[in-house]
C-alpha cells in the first residue's frame, strides 16, 4: 500500500471515480512513484519553469510537477478525466487545465504568456510521433520536452548513423534538439499494463538548428527519400528530386558524397551538404 500521503495513488483514484480506460485513447497510467520522481528530476523542473503536461491522466505526475514548477498547464482530451483532475488538484493555485486535443492547441499562445516553458508528458503511443513532430516543426520556443514513449520510438530518436534505428525521425529530432535517455520503464509500472517497454527521453531544444540548410523543406525531402528504400543507394533515392542526371551527378560531386552510399550511413551534416548542393543545382 502507498504510504506517502502527499501523492496521488493512481489505482485508488481510478477506483474512487469508477474511471473506465478508453482503449482508443491509448491510456496507460503510471503507478510507480519512483518512476514519477525520476521523470520530474530528469526534466529538470524548477520553480522558474512553466510546465505543459500533455495527457495528465488522473494527475499522478501532475501533482509532483506542481510541487516543483511555477505553473503546470495540463492538456487533456478525455472529458471523463476533467472533473477528476479538477477535484484532485483543486488545492493547487498554480494549476491550469485545458480540455482539448493537444494536436489542436496553440502552443505559441501558451509560450508567449509564460517563461521557461518545458513540456512533460506520458504520451499515448499512437500519438507520440505526430505530437513531437508538430512541436518541433512548428518551432515552438520551449526549453525541453521530456516524454515517456514506446522504447523503440525513443531509440530511433536517439540513434546514430549506421544503426538499424537511425532514420528520418532521428534526424528530425536531432536537427532541433539534443537527446538524452533518462530511464527505461517496464510494463508493470502502468495500469493497464502496455505490451511493450517504455523509455523516458529528454529533448533539449537547441538555440540554433544543428546544421545550416538553404531550404528546410528540401532538406527533409532528401532525408525522407533516402530512407524510403533503406537498401537502395542515395542515387536511386534522389532520382525524383527534380534534377536531370547530369546536374544530380554534379550535386553529389559538389557535396563530396558518394552516390553509391545508403542514407543510413550519412551524418546530419552530410545530409545538409547534399541538400544544399541539390538546392543550388535546382536554382541555377
Amino acid at each position: 500500500m502507498n504510504q506517502r500521503k502527499d501523492v496521488i495513488d493512481t489505482a485508488d483514484v481510478v477506483k474512487k471515480y469508477g474511471f473506465k480506460f478508453t482503449k482508443s485513447l491509448g491510456q496507460n497510467f503510471l503507478i510507480d512513484h519512483n518512476v514519477i520522481d525520476q521523470i520530474v528530476e530528469g526534466a529538470g523542473v524548477s520553480s522558474e519553469d512553466t510546465v505543459i503536461e500533455i495527457g495528465p491522466g488522473v494527475g499522478t505526475l501532475t501533482k509532483e510537477l506542481l510541487k516543483r514548477a511555477k505553473k503546470v498547464i495540463a492538456i487533456e482530451i478525455d472529458s471523463d478525466l476533467i472533473p477528476i483532475l479538477s477535484e484532485e488538484l483543486k488545492e493547487h493555485n498554480n494549476f491550469q487545465l485545458i480540455h482539448q486535443d493537444a494536436m489542436k492547441v496553440d502552443f505559441n499562445k501558451i509560450i508567449e504568456e509564460n517563461e521557461n516553458v518545458k513540456v512533460v508528458a506520458n504520451l499515448p503511443y499512437y500519438v507520440t510521433t505526430p505530437i513531437i513532430t508538430n512541436l518541433l516543426n512548428a518551432k515552438y520556443k520551449f526549453k525541453s520536452i521530456t516524454v515517456m514513449i514506446q522504447k523503440e520510438v525513443a531509440e530511433r530518436m536517439n540513434s546514430e548513423p549506421n544503426c538499424k534505428d537511425y532514420g528520418s525521425l532521428s534526424l528530425l529530432v536531432q536537427y532541433y534538439c539534443d537527446t538524452k535517455i533518462i530511464m527505461k520503464v517496464p510494463p508493470m509500472c502502468f495500469i493497464p499494463r502496455p505490451k511493450v517497454d517504455s523509455i523516458v527521453i529528454r529533448l533539449d531544444r537547441l538555440e540554433e538548428t544543428r546544421v545550416t540548410v538553404d531550404d528546410e523543406k528540401l532538406f527533409f525531402r532528401v532525408i525522407r527519400d533516402s530512407f524510403n528504400m533503406r537498401r537502395k543507394t542515395l542515387w536511386n533515392g534522389m532520382k525524383n528530386i527534380g534534377l536531370d542526371k547530369e546536374k544530380l551527378e554534379e550535386a553529389f560531386k559538389d557535396s563530396g558524397i558518394d552516390q553509391k552510399r545508403r542514407g543510413e550511413t550519412l551524418t546530419i551534416q552530410e545530409f545538409a551538404d547534399l541538400a544544399n548542393a541539390i538546392n543550388k543545382k535546382i536554382n541555377n
